[in-house]
């Protein structure tokens, strides 16, 4: 009767994590793409943030270089975002890399190791892009997109 119970248990974890898996990951989350208060950029479009993110223009409206910072891969807010962006996975995004990083033609975002790390970058370059959480944007930040 026991061992019944524990695998009715396990069953009813799997089964929570199988219908977790199934909620859009951004449930909770409102992501924005924030910029450096003094880049001088107001907004930017879903198109020139595919450029900024994907290495093939990274430049600002204002003629700036672009520095993009990703969150930690571990974020499920780093996957909504190349979800919402490209339509890919975060595996999908890794294989894009490893290709042009192979031929040396262009290097990914910088990869930040929390969202105090994106906030504080974003704050301190004045080309820096990033994203995160509407919540987590504060006045070192200046919100140029809503991904919605």
């Amino acid at each position: 009767m026991v061992r019944i119970l524990l695998t009715l248990i396990k069953l009813a974890g799997m089964l929570g994590l199988c219908l977790g898996s199934l909620m859009p990951l951004s449930a909770s989350a409102e992501l924005v793409l924030v910029v450096n208060p003094q880049s001088g950029v107001e907004q930017l479009t879903k198109s020139q943030t595919i450029n900024i993110f994907l290495g093939r223009h990274r430049e600002l409206p204002t003629g700036a270089a672009a520095v993009p910072i990703d969150l930690p891969a571990t974020s499920p807010d780093k996957a909504a975002f190349y979800q919402w962006l490209v339509q890919k996975d975060l595996n999908q995004m890794a294989a894009y890399w490893s290709r042009f990083v192979f031929a040396g033609s262009t290097a990914p975002p910088i990869q930040a190791t929390s969202v105090q790390e994106v906030l504080q970058f974003v704050a301190n370059n004045r080309g820096a892009v990033g994203y995160l959480d509407r919540k987590n944007a504060d006045a070192r930040v200046k919100i140029v997109l809503s991904l919605d």
